[in-house]
């Protein structure tokens, strides 16, 4: 249910209605506008009849939600959410971010080439993996929390936001330490204790989407953050799995329409991990922008022949040039504007 209220309602109306709400064993949720404040109402088990709310001084209609997410609905906040990184860089609401770095940190003097030619090309945020959940357990694993160390001092010598993946409890409090967004994987989209967590930490969070999760189960992870107290949440369409070999995944283009039209949150696309092949990430990267992504992910590495993992689907700095060129024209096509850092 989400209650609007008048124009002309005071504060200490919305406080009433706030205090109503409380005391139905609800949880209110104000939502303050331009030019009046709504209050949603989490917590019930079922609908909620509007009749006893419009009733309330100073409301002007009740509105019953049928999504089955609330929080993260355009039924729920019809504007955009512009999530802004401490750099200044602002990705959602006509603003087009793209994060770029490395699969897995490995080594200083990789992920400082790595965050130069991000800055260089015009690149918004730098990404890289401290810890790496891998199918095989004989595969590279990250390394750490020495890596989110390196991950910081890179994007503090090129002025980057830094973005990297929690996998647990204990990354979780590790990355939240160190970095400025936290990564939520496609093996931990339905991870709820993880998310409840992560919620809490006060930082943004990129939510992945499964590799076999519908849009609405999606959209639902993101309820648990939102629910749990964080308002920057970035939804990230990453591919999913398919019967073809030639791709990894494949990156659902429909998804990223489909979910703009579902909720406010920023969307953007992992053109690296949807198709699993370097010669297809900048076409399906265009196509992600033209499909109205908010951004791009991308795995770029200096020596891509070098990497321990992925090494298959990262770009060289070069080519990550050629994805910002790209970038920016559809994007200004569509009257988008990229954002860049610094």
């Amino acid at each position: 249910m989400l209650i609007v209220m008048s124009a002309e309602a005071t504060a200490e109306q919305v406080e009433a209605v706030c205090a109503h709400i409380t005391r139905l064993g609800f949880e209110p949720r104000p939502i303050p506008g331009g030019q009046r404040t709504a209050i949603g109402i989490v917590g019930n088990p079922g609908a909620l009849e509007p009749g006893p709310f419009v009733e309330l001084p100073g409301v002007l209609r009740a509105i019953p939600v049928s999504s089955p997410f609330k929080l993260v609905s355009r039924e729920w906040q019809a504007a955009d959410t512009v999530v802004r990184l401490p750099n200044g860089v602002a990705i959602g609401g006509g603003n087009v971010a793209v994060i770029g770095g490395p699969c897995s940190v490995e080594t200083e003097a990789q992920v400082m080439a790595a965050a130069e030619a991000v800055a260089r090309a015009g690149g918004g945020a730098l990404r890289g993996g401290a810890w790496k959940p891998r199918t095989s357990p004989y595969a590279f694993q990250g390394n750490g929390e020495a890596a989110l160390k390196l991950l910081r001092q890179a994007g503090e010598a090129f002025g980057l936001s830094t973005v990297t993946e929690a996998i647990d409890h204990e990354s979780a409090l590790q990355v939240a330490q160190y970095a400025d967004v936290i990564q939520i994987g496609a093996r931990n989209m339905q991870n709820f204790a993880l998310l409840r967590l992560v919620a809490g930490l006060g930082r943004p969070v990129v939510l992945k989407r499964g590799m076999a999760a519908t849009i609405d189960e999606w959209l639902l992870a993101g309820e648990y953050l939102l629910a749990g107290g964080c308002r920057d949440v970035i939804l990230c369409e990453r591919g999913i799995r398919s019967f073809d070999p030639r791709t990894r995944n494949v990156l659902d283009l429909a998804a990223i329409a489909v979910a703009r039209a579902l909720t406010h949150l920023p969307i953007i696309a992992d053109p690296s991990h949807g198709t699993g092949v370097r010669d297809m990430v900048i076409p399906m990267g265009r196509a992600a922008i033209a499909a109205g992504a908010d951004g791009l992910i991308v795995e770029v590495h200096p020596r891509p022949q070098e990497a321990l993992s992925d090494a298959h689907q990262q770009l060289r700095p070069g080519q990550f040039v050629e994805l910002m060129t790209a970038v920016r024209t559809i994007a200004g096509a569509i009257g988008r504007t990229v954002q860049a850092a610094g």
